[in-house]
Parts: structure tokens; sequence; C-alpha cells
């Protein structure tokens, strides 16, 4: 079999303009993640009148340290209830993604209550149906870390 051979210039002006544009995109999806992180952190006083952990300490604590996690339909929900760039949350108030388990990669989904008390909003039954087909198709336990909106589970 034949090695494959790139003919891509990494010296070239085209390539450095494209990986800044790249990078550019990376840091603003990262910042709209920060936006999602921070509106629930906005729940902090309940969490601690309740003596609960937020969604992503009881993320932190459920995973592996130290291995990776694959964060996965990380901008669901942008711009669909609120389609006002500055004021949208990403997210579907779901973390989910893959990571490991006592040494076992899962997939694990985490109801974000510090976003709107962890109510689905109009993306999070698709992102959930997304997460338990890419499990099935993997064969990934998975896990799911519930806190509802005041359902009666």
């Amino acid at each position: 079999m034949k090695a494959f051979q790139s003919r891509i210039s990494t010296g070239s002006d085209s390539y450095a303009q494209n990986r800044a544009d790249m990078l550019a995109q990376v840091d603003r999806m990262r910042s709209l993640e920060a936006r999602a992180a921070a509106k629930s952190e906005q729940r902090r006083p309940v969490f601690d009148k309740r003596g609960q952990l937020s969604p992503r300490e009881r993320l932190a604590a459920l995973l592996d340290p130290g291995m990776p996690f694959l964060e996965l339909y990380n901008m669901a929900s942008y711009l669909v209830d609120d389609p006002d760039p500055e004021t949208s949350i990403p997210g579907a108030s779901i973390l989910l993604g893959i990571g490991y388990v006592s040494g076992v990669r899962c997939m694990v989904f985490v109801d974000d209550a510090g976003i709107n008390a962890g109510a689905m909003t109009g993306k999070s039954v698709d992102k959930a149906l997304g997460a338990i087909e890419i499990a099935l198709k993997q064969k990934l336990p998975f896990v799911h870390l519930v806190e509802s909106a005041g359902a009666d589970l």
C-alpha cells in the first residue's frame, strides 16, 4: 500500500490564514462553552444550600483523574431558544461526552441543573438521542447523572 503524501504547504500564506481563522473560531467556541459554565455557576448558592455538588463537580468526581473527556454536542441549542448571539447559552442544559469511569470508556450524560434548573430545551432531546445512538454503535456503557427540574422521578 502506497503511503499518503499531503500536498498541504504549511509554510504558505493561505495555510497561515486558514490556521488563524480556525483558531479564532475555536477561541469563540471556547468562550461560548465558558458562558454556559458561568451561567451554571450562578446557581452555586442553591447547590451549596442543598449540600450538592455543581454539575461540573459531579462530572469531575465521576471521571477518572487525568484521563481524557471528549465533550459532544457542546453547541447544541445555541441560537435556538435565544436568537441573540450575545446571550444565547449553548449546551442544551446537558453536559455530555465520552470519558473514563473506573478505567472503562463510557458515554456520560449530566443534567446541568445550573441552567434553567435542568429543564430540557428545544434541543435537549436531540442531544440525548445522539448520545444514545453513539453509545449503542460504539458499545459504550451509558452513565446518566440525573437532576431534574422538579419532575418526580
